[in-house]
């Protein structure tokens, strides 16, 4: 099973280089990942009905997400369908996207990539045993299902359908999620297996069957969430015969048939899916007679169909389960080929409308024959799997033991759902092939272009399986059999087989005449009543634009009146709700009483008092770099009290990010005036002091509760143990960071990576720039590159006297140039560096780490920066920021992947220990190279801020001074 997912991804991962290479007919090695696997599938077949592989993956225990993954005859069955269609459409591409626009085959590599995943994703879905993991299988198909659906962006349709259809699976989805921890917290295990063995029971635990339920219906587009189906067809048809007739609307019916075991007698499970499944079942049985698109018509059989499947398998019962999963293969079969086929009529005459449609069956008979073979079985004419199916659905229905006295009438909907089914299968056959009393084919026709052998063979097979079947129920019965047999029922006497006299074959009988003379009639049909319902058949639709219209004009007021674009009204905002909600909640819960100290210390006093005094300082000057400054103060005697209480590692980490933030604020501060307005000063000057005030006294007070709400030891007791015996390491920050919470560094740094991305982004506004500009190479006084295209640098000329301490300063004014500066820098330079690297290699175990070494490095970048301008700075470090940020997040991400090749859990320590000749016993632990990317981010980060926010507004400033010297004069 392992073996499949990484198969999948290693396809998923090389098909855009395919498909570059050798275009659409890369389609068809890609197909060969999915086939094999589905021949694995056969090969590995369960044994018997109880056999039960099961493999299990420690992911993360503490979270219960161990990978686990169950291989049973439900799965068998599943995985057969999803990897066998898969494989066949995959092949199918190979034709399809011969005759494709340039756009379209612009982004076929990336859908190449996206069906491949898609595959393997649901196969996932299929295998998991853990539900959170199924949960993420689960959305991951419907990710990759939004971009398939997509695939056509410049449509309008094709964005709406895509977005509609990612909305509502995903809301779905979260409501599925809810349930599944409801469900996991009550049977104290979240694998199916153990939920559905002995499965809990209480009020809790109804409302999260109902909402996992809720969510397999909105994948399986049972009604009211139905309409997003239908829409769905503005993908690729490739896309529709797999996705929408094998795959991902099957996952919803797989999720019941796997909790009906265990819940299907819970609260509220038989009456929502045997009624809205039967509701589906009608509604869409009738829309499809109204359909003129060809996909269309399909698309709405298809929900009809899933309704059929929806009420088989929730009704639960070992007999009805059985006709639910023949229901569901035999769709599957008929609904692929039919969905291809409707490709190969598009693709040859250009066209899906049957009424431009006359004459194909005579110009492409093959494909006629295939069409009707898959037609036969969606109208359940025997002796197709089709047929097979809807006897055995008519026979467990009318001998159905859960369903009760409720049996003859849900049987009847389902004969009236039946009648539709053939009614719609002739109207496709009449409406895609028939002459339709003309003597000459229509024009689309005449002019089509005749699909190859090769494009029609995947529907042929198919066609074909589907006859195969059929006429052999009894190994399909055999197979399915295996899984039907683990629900509890008193009945276990149902057995698939071609003929079934009684009166599951009369009731045959009566769908075939009734729904052929339904077809025959429905012009007076049309006429009597569907003339009727015109207006009622898109109400579903109508109503999600309608939410979304409202959700749009929501969220527009309520932007309206927390985001008015003043920054001060939005931390107004903000801060207010951080008075407020804690307060409410202290004042409403809070039991304990807390004890402070004042300080352990009397020095600890004089800091505070310092503290105070900066804190003032700020709040009453209204220069700003003083204001700077003075906040600078409050950081600095914060870090002061970290290392008096004996945190020498937070108390660097402050100091170096104070100085960063420092020198930051002044590279903004300088294009702005040096003071604040008076007048902004005075304004709402009692409401800030307020709120300020509310705010301190606020996060003061809720820490003091929070110490003394514990009421066990602190987990900090135990993290220096851990950090040495586990993390192999002495500091103990460092090794939280870098081991213990290295998936919340790794989060971090990725925001670190994003915030600098933006500022460069905002900064640059046109084109992102690589490096800092460098000091030409023809010598001093040469025109010189400069940060933008034509605009040249020259630098100013020195006198024979003068000593160049940096190269950069020679293209710096004068009046900025400061010898002192200058030479301090190549002195403190090195030092600095020095001290990074040093930080960098003992903070495993002393005082450092990554990223306080990166923040030294930053500072002495910084320095060189302040002494050299921004020629210097491409001088000292002539790379590009964003290669260095991405190089950084590569490491410490890679780390991942290497801590699992060396025995460890993902992002944790793993050591490797050896001898060298001189060096002697090594013992290397790969947090260094963890480390070694935070380092880098940090370094690029800082480069990224003096590029944009200092080298970039230099050379605006440098700009703007010629035009104010010249309005001067």
């Amino acid at each position: 099973m392992l073996a499949i997912l990484l198969a999948h991804a290693l396809g998923a991962a090389i098909a855009p280089a395919l498909v570059v290479r050798w275009g659409r007919r890369a389609f068809y090695p890609l197909a060969a990942v999915p086939m094999f696997c589905a021949v694995w599938a056969v090969a590995d077949w369960p044994a018997s009905h109880t056999a039960d592989h099961k493999l299990v993956i420690d992911w993360v225990p503490g979270l219960s997400m161990d990978i686990a993954l169950r291989w049973d005859s439900l799965a068998a069955i599943m995985s057969l369908l999803a990897l066998g269609i898969g494989a066949l459409v995959v092949f199918y591409c190979g034709e399809y996207f011969h005759h494709s626009d340039g756009h379209t085959e612009n982004r076929l590599p990336s859908f190449a990539a996206e069906l491949v995943g898609f595959s393997g994703a649901m196969f996932g879905l299929i295998v998991a045993d853990n539900m959170l993991v199924l949960y993420v299988f689960w959305e991951l198909t419907t990710v990759l299902s939004f971009l398939l659906i997509g695939h056509y962006a410049e449509r309008f349709t094709s964005r709406r359908a895509a977005t509609q259809a990612l909305l509502v699976t995903t809301a779905g989805g979260l409501a599925m999620l809810t349930g599944i921890i409801v469900l996991g917290q009550a049977a104290g295990s979240y694998l199916l297996s153990d939920v559905v063995a002995t499965p809990p029971t209480g009020t809790a635990v109804s409302i999260g069957v109902v909402l996992i339920l809720s969510g397999a219906l909105s994948k399986s587009a049972i009604v009211p969430l139905h309409f997003w189906l239908p829409g769905a067809m503005a993908a690729p048809t490739p896309v529709s015969a797999y996705l929408h007739a094998a795959a991902m609307v099957k996952a919803g019916v797989y999720l019941i048939a796997r909790l009906a075991p265990g819940f299907a007698d819970s609260p509220g499970w038989r009456p929502t899916a045997v009624i809205l499944g039967l509701l589906t079942m009608l509604t869409a049985g009738w829309r499809a007679l109204r359909e003129y698109d060809l996909k269309l018509l399909l698309a709405y059989g298809t929900v009809s169909y899933l309704g059929l499947i929806t009420v088989l398998l929730g009704a639960g019962g070992r007999d009805l389960v059985l006709a639910g999963l023949t229901v569901l293969c035999a769709h599957a079969m008929f609904k692929a080929a039919l969905f291809m086929v409707v490709g190969i009529i598009d693709h040859a005459t250009g066209t899906r409308d049957i009424r431009r449609l006359a004459g194909l069956g005579r110009r492409c008979p093959a494909l006629m024959t295939i069409a009707v073979a898959a037609t036969a079985s969606m109208a359940a004419l025997p002796p197709f799997l089709g047929f097979v199916a809807k006897e055995a659905a008519f026979a467990t229905l009318a001998d159905s033991e859960s369903l009760g006295t409720t049996a003859p009438w849900v049987l009847a909907g389902v004969v009236i759902g039946s009648i539709f089914s053939v009614a719609y299968s002739l109207r496709f056959l009449w409406g895609a092939f028939a002459g339709k009393g003309r003597s000459e084919p229509s024009t689309r026709v005449a002019e089509l272009h005749p699909p190859t052998a090769t494009f029609q063979a995947a529907p042929a097979v198919l066609a074909a399986a589907g006859l195969g079947v059929g006429l052999a129920p009894v190994y399909l019965s055999h197979l399915l059999e295996g899984y039907a047999d683990t629900i509890a029922s008193d009945r276990h006497d149902y057995h698939l087989a071609l003929w079934h006299p009684g009166l599951a074959q009369a009731l045959s009988a009566l769908v075939l005449v009734v729904g052929t003379v339904a077809f025959v009639g429905r012009g007076w049909l049309r006429r009597a009543v569907l003339r009727e319902l015109s207006g009622h058949d898109a109400t579903a639709d109508r109503a999600y634009d309608a939410v979304i219209r409202g959700l749009d004009v929501a969220a527009v007021r309520v932007t309206a009146l927390t985001q008015r674009g003043s920054i001060p009204a939005t931390q107004a905002v903000i801060l207010s709700t951080l008075v407020l909600l804690p307060a409410g909640a202290l004042w409403l819960g809070a039991h304990t009483r807390p004890e402070l100290r004042l300080w352990d210390a009397p020095i600890q006093a004089v800091v505070v008092g310092v503290i105070l005094a900066g804190a003032l300082g700020a709040t009453m000057t209204r220069n700003r770099l003083a204001v700077v400054l003075m906040v600078g103060v409050t950081g600095y005697g914060s870090g002061v009290l970290f290392a008096f209480h004996g945190a020498p590692d937070l108390a660097l980490t402050q100091f170096l990010v104070e100085t960063v933030t420092l020198v930051i604020f002044v590279l903004v501060l300088r294009t702005l005036p040096a003071e604040v307005d008076p007048a902004d000063v005075r304004r709402f000057r009692l409401p800030r002091a307020l709120l300020a005030l509310a705010v301190g006294v606020s996060v003061t007070v809720l820490a003091a509760f929070a110490m003394a709400a514990r009421t066990a030891a602190p987990i900090g007791s135990l993290l220096p143990d851990a950090a040495y015996f586990r993390g192999n390491g002495g500091n103990t920050v460092n090794v939280i960071l870098v081991d213990i919470r290295a998936w919340d560094t790794l989060g971090e740094v990725s925001v670190l990576l994003v915030a600098a991305t933006g500022v460069a982004s905002l900064v640059f506004r046109h084109r992102r720039y690589g490096s800092a500009p460098r000091v030409p190479a023809q010598g001093v006084g040469a025109t010189g590159p400069s940060s933008a295209p034509g605009n040249p640098a020259t630098p100013y000329t020195p006198a024979v006297s003068d000593t160049t301490w940096l190269r950069g300063s020679e293209f710096r004014d004068p009046d900025s140039r400061s010898l002192v500066l200058e030479v301090t820098t190549r002195i403190i330079f090195p030092l600095l560096m020095l001290m990074s690297v040093f930080f960098f290699f003992t903070g495993h175990n002393a005082p450092g780490g990554g990223f306080a070494g990166g923040l030294a490095a930053g500072l002495a970048l910084t320095l060189r920066y302040l002494a050299g301008g921004r020629y210097e700075l491409g001088e000292t470090l002539p790379l590009d920021a964003g290669k260095i940020l991405g190089a950084g997040l590569a490491l410490s991400a890679g780390t991942a992947v290497a801590s699992l090749a060396l025995g460890a859990p993902a992002l944790s320590s793993a050591v490797v220990q050896f001898d060298l000749p001189l060096a002697g016993h090594v013992k290397l632990v790969t947090a260094l190279f963890f480390d070694l990317g935070v380092y880098l981010i940090v370094v690029g980060l800082v480069l990224d801020v003096l590029r944009s926010l200092g080298a970039r507004v230099d050379e605006e400033l440098a700009e703007s001074a010629p035009d104010e010297q010249v309005g001067a004069r």
